[in-house]
């Protein structure tokens, strides 16, 4: 079968950065909506009317995954507002920010606690590979036709790296594994 739209293919991958450290890799297959919400719209483009077993090579420029990086979503917040335990890496979703964090912090992103410092927390609202431009070989392990859920949903429960915060402020994908 041919990828098309609608469809749902399982996809095997290594993600690399320009000077070709692996950021990510995919060993075991995983189902992705062609279609829908799963996959960046440029991977979805390079995979139409290849067929399981296909090896696809792109690269993604930052305006193609996941944006440039953005200086206004970076916040240095007091640390006393933070429970402790705070460690760096940590991420927390806009909504649950502590009171009394800068009121222009946008709510719907989540954040990576980036720096910590005696009196400050540095909190970092960009997508961890923003900026960047990527590689990233597909292999195609499988095509089929999407059930009625998948189509009405537009998902088949998993994405492409996809940090997107909803209307009620809950994550709709996952982050990097």
């Amino acid at each position: 079968m041919e990828i098309k739209t609608p469809s749902v293919v399982a996809l095997t991958w290594t993600l690399k950065d320009t000077l070709g450290e692996v950021l990510d890799t995919l060993d075991e297959p995983v189902d992705f909506f062609i279609g829908g919400q799963d996959l960046l719209p440029k991977i979805e483009e390079a995979l139409q009317g290849h067929e399981k077993g296909a090896q696809v090579n792109l690269q993604l420029e930052p305006e193609d995954a996941f944006g440039d990086f953005d200086d206004q979503l970076l916040f240095l917040e007091p640390l006393a507002l933070f429970p402790a335990g705070l460690e760096e890496g940590l991420t927390i979703e806009g909504t649950a920010l502590p009171e009394g964090c800068h009121p222009d912090a946008p709510r719907n992103v989540l954040y990576t606690v980036t720096e910590i410092y005696p009196e400050h927390v540095v909190l970092d609202g960009n997508h961890p590979l923003s900026g960047i431009a990527l590689r990233l070989s597909l292999k195609v392990e499988s095509v089929r036709e999407p059930t009625e859920a998948e189509v009405g949903s537009g998902t088949c429960g998993t994405g492409f790296f996809k940090i997107e915060v909803g209307d009620e402020g809950l994550p709709t994908g996952p982050t990097l594994h």
